[in-house]
């Protein structure tokens, strides 16, 4: 199928704007009712739009009937204590799917590399449409996290680690990208996240605020990364015999 892309997203699979002065803005999202939706960690999201205009942050895909992460239908309710969130979220002029605040704990880097996951926004997209993409808008103050992000999920070569200041904003193609955060903490991270159309109006938004993908790695020590990656090979490992143990338990039961 053929899609409209944004040329500056799909050269490397991400950009990164303009720092928005967050500190301006209220902290609208502590307003906002959250659900319990176990994502890349110990998260809870507070939908500003779904698929249905209902609280809930499940895959337009598994609604009836199911669709793309397209058509977002806007949640009066939180709309109403969120203004400024679903301005910035509309802004671009896009179409836009699901738009919701995450809350994620602090965790580990080998956690977060063990919840490494891809997205799966243009399931159903019809041929033509436009690449669905996500923006990530970092609301709370998170120097020291990073997004991550891999092209290959288990090889740390591909890694790219974005830090998350208050008012970082990043698109990434996370269909292309495996991705999850490291949230150092110690408080919670809150992030608004947006499915966002690709096409004119997407590259002219991605210009006025200077987007770029030039990006330059922090440092971080290899022998922490290599002990990282060592245990999430651990952790699949035990989850591959669990599963099997399940397996041959289940088939004893219906013998």
């Amino acid at each position: 199928m053929s899609y409209l892309k944004s040329s500056l997203v799909t050269d490397r699979g991400f950009v990164v704007l303009d720092r928005y002065d967050q500190s301006a803005d209220p902290q609208e999202w502590t307003d906002l009712e959250y659900v319990d939706w176990k994502s890349s960690g110990d998260t809870r999201f507070a939908p500003l739009a779904s698929a249905s205009g209902q609280i809930e942050a499940n895959g337009f895909w598994n609604h009836t009937p199911p669709r793309a992460d397209r058509d977002g239908v806007w949640i009066d309710a939180q709309v109403a204590k969120a203004p400024r969130l679903t301005a910035r979220a509309t802004e671009p002029g896009v179409n836009v799917g699901r738009c919701r605040v995450i809350e994620l704990q602090p965790n580990e880097y080998a956690t977060t590399l063990y919840n490494l996951h891809q997205d799966d926004n243009n399931r159903l997209n019809p041929d033509g449409a436009g690449w669905i993409v996500r923006v990530f808008m970092n609301l709370s103050d998170d120097p020291d996290s990073f997004i991550i992000l891999r092209e290959d999920r288990f090889d740390p070569k591909t890694e790219i680690r974005i830090p998350l200041p208050a008012g970082a904003q990043i698109i990434v193609d996370t269909q292309r990208f495996w991705h999850a955060v490291w949230h150092r903490g110690p408080d919670p991270r809150y992030c608004l996240i947006t499915s966002w159309e690709s096409g004119p109006a997407l590259d002219a938004y991605i210009a006025a605020h200077h987007g770029t993908n030039e990006h330059t790695n922090p440092p971080l020590d290899q022998a922490f990364m290599d002990e990282a990656q060592a245990d999430v090979h651990r952790r699949f490992a035990e989850r591959s015999v669990s599963i099997a143990e399940q397996a041959r338990a289940d088939r004893a039961a219906s013998e």
